[in-house]
């Protein structure tokens, strides 16, 4: 069945690519939660998630032609911009911090920037198997996992910081990312 969803996304990426919006709609259906809710994690912040979502689907639309099937898979394609986004944006948010504390001399602006929400975004149900998913996996890999798509870390920043080769970290968000993938098969 697996199999089956990724063949249909992969068409439907091609469709995209031919400007259909139909095609855009449907993939937006098929992916937009879990992406989603993986912005909402690294973000803190439904509003945020929100926009880096559209951003995320803007970019699907002009970037679709660009997308290989022989590299990868469509999910983990849209993922990877959905991270970036984030990346992005809480790169931004950090240094609209510094700005904002050299100007102003008063450090604990900062941690404005980085509250925590106030609201949840999926049901609980979706969340908890989200947390179980994560929680299972090997110590290694939820640790990378969690530096990568929750901190915002770059692979090679997660390589210096754990003092591991770069190759080894990429090994294990792949590993760990294919396991959740497999344990969340259900929400995508």
């Amino acid at each position: 069945m697996l199999q089956t969803v990724e063949a249909s996304q992969a068409q439907l990426l091609r469709r995209i690519a031919a400007q259909d919006r139909d095609a855009l709609a449907e993939f937006y259906d098929q992916t937009a939660r879990p992406l989603f809710s993986i912005a909402f994690r690294m973000l803190g912040n439904t509003e945020e998630a929100e926009e880096v979502i559209q951003d995320v689907f803007v970019q699907i639309w002009t970037k679709a032609p660009t997308f290989d099937v022989n590299i990868g898979l469509p999910f983990h394609w849209a993922l990877g911009i959905t991270r970036n986004r984030c990346i992005d944006r809480l790169r931004a948010r950090q240094r609209r911090a510094r700005v904002i504390a050299d100007l102003d001399g008063d450090q604990n602006l900062e941690s404005l920037f980085q509250s925590a929400p106030t609201e949840t975004a999926r049901p609980e149900t979706e969340l908890a198997a989200v947390r179980a998913a994560v929680s299972s996996l090997p110590p290694d890999q939820q640790q990378a996992i969690e530096l990568a798509f929750f901190k915002g870390l770059t692979h090679p920043e997660i390589a210096e910081l754990l003092n591991e080769p770069l190759g080894t970290i990429k090994a294990r968000i792949r590993r760990g990312m294919m396991k959740l993938r497999d344990g969340l098969e259900i929400y995508l």
